[in-house]
């Protein structure tokens, strides 16, 4: 999304929009919000956001006083509730979740921040000899937290080919091997020093049992995940680790 079209002033008359965006770091975007959102989400009680009505008994007039770019409100409406929001001629957004899916694609649409840049390129693996990559399930987790999955899950994939794709991310969570991964010694050994990766230093491990385990430790490998793709979004986490020498000098090109 663009900063040209990223709403700058929100009006939540849903207490789930705006926990979302609390979650998100995008708090200072709501203006006005309900005394429902008060209530979940206090700290907007403590500052000069102006409470008004919530998604059944909208108020045009309190929604054009409050001058927001965008309404988030919840279905099914009041049918004169949802003819106050339209009337206040605002950009609106309306929620009407059913399924975890849906939920899901709702936190989506609620998060997105104004950035220029595309969704970083992540490389996952979950073994190293054969190089093999992540399975399916990891490529939607990394898709989740915000990332582009190279290659093909659950596949090989020739190191060469990985250099080729140019990740800017690399995460490593081999079966059996914890968090134990030599970070340093895969990427000298298969020539990944000139990667985004390896020349900003986010090469990372990711706790086996995090990644590889089909249950809800999951939901702890999308932390991780979400941590090293957006380390200032989400900044703490555990299971993670980091290669220790920063970012990796390219190796001397003889042909330069």
């Amino acid at each position: 999304m663009s900063s040209s079209h990223a709403p700058r002033r929100i009006a939540s008359l849903q207490p789930s929009a705006t926990v979302i965006l609390a979650t998100v770091g995008e708090l200072q975007r709501v203006v006005a919000c309900t005394k429902y959102c008060a209530d979940v989400v206090p700290e907007v009680s403590t500052s000069s956001r102006t409470i008004i009505a919530d998604s059944w008994t909208a108020n045009n007039k309190e929604i054009v006083a409050a001058n927001p770019d965008l309404v988030i409100a919840a279905v099914p409406y009041q049918e004169r509730a949802v003819s106050e929001i339209l009337k206040s001629g605002t950009r609106f957004l309306g929620l009407a979740p059913k399924t975890l899916s849906d939920i899901y694609t709702d936190i989506a649409t609620i998060a997105a921040r104004p950035s220029h840049s595309p969704q970083p390129k992540v490389f996952c693996e979950e073994w190293g000899k054969p190089l093999i990559a992540s399975q399916t399930w990891v490529a939607e987790l990394v898709e989740a937290a915000g990332g582009c999955f190279m290659g093909v899950p659950g596949h090989q994939i020739l190191a060469e080919e990985v250099a080729r794709l140019n990740p800017d991310i690399i995460i490593a969570s081999w079966c059996g091997a914890g968090d134990r991964v030599p970070l340093e010694k895969i990427i000298a050994d298969r020539g990944w020093q000139r990667t985004a990766a390896s020349r900003t230093g986010q090469v990372f491990c990711i706790r086996d049992e995090f990644l590889n385990t089909p249950a809800p430790t999951l939901l702890q490998g999308l932390d991780a995940l979400a941590h090293a793709i957006d380390p200032t979004l989400f900044p703490g986490t555990k299971g993670i680790r980091q290669i220790t020498i920063g970012p990796i000098s390219p190796v001397p090109n003889p042909a330069a």
